[in-house]
């Protein structure tokens, strides 16, 4: 299960509001989704987690590219609506090396349950750092994304369960989150 919600900051503090997920399918659609929110070019945040196996953050201030923080990049990367913040950026990923595709899908004419298939892919997979590890486990992404609002980055990086709450508590917000979960 997903919860989602944007903070816009304003003049008079932060107003939240709920964001249904369903018709965002990428980083664009999620930034024009905050740009909606904001009034006056002002800072949006927005939060995204899955049941405790992750959560993101996406900053967007006026019209500047979107900062984000993923939690756990490998735990987003098996989830649709994080798989969407995992960009080629993010990722260190060349967007026009065609070679990157060609190392993640496995063109040999196999199938899965072939003999000799998944050793196949486990040397394939040992000899190839990008196959093996195209997506990394832990925390990626700009980590002092919300140092200027009161959360440093060593803070940020140590949140686990509840973390929503823990920033949304720290940027003096909580009931303003409270009352759109």
């Amino acid at each position: 299960m997903y919860f989602a919600a944007l903070l816009a900051r304003t003049e008079d503090g932060w107003e939240a509001s709920d964001t249904e997920l369903d018709d965002v399918e990428s980083l664009a659609d999620l930034t024009d989704l905050a740009h909606r929110a904001s009034t006056n070019d002002d800072t949006v945040i927005a939060f995204i987690e899955q049941e405790d196996a992750w959560f993101g953050v996406i900053r967007v201030d006026g019209e500047e590219d979107p900062r984000i923080y993923v939690s756990d990049a490998a735990a987003a990367a098996r989830s649709s609506y994080g798989e969407m913040l995992l960009t080629d950026e993010l990722l260190g990923r060349d967007p026009d090396d065609l070679d990157v595709l060609d190392d993640l899908v496995d063109l040999d004419g196999t199938e899965d349950g072939e003999p000799g298939a998944e050793e196949e892919e486990e040397e394939d997979a040992g000899d190839d750092p990008v196959a093996a590890d195209a997506v990394p486990p832990g925390p990626l992404g700009d980590a002092r994304i919300l140092d200027d609002l009161g959360m440093p980055e060593r803070q940020l990086l140590s949140l686990d369960t509840d973390a929503l709450g823990s920033i949304a508590d720290t940027l003096g917000c909580v009931d303003v989150l409270e009352a759109v979960r």
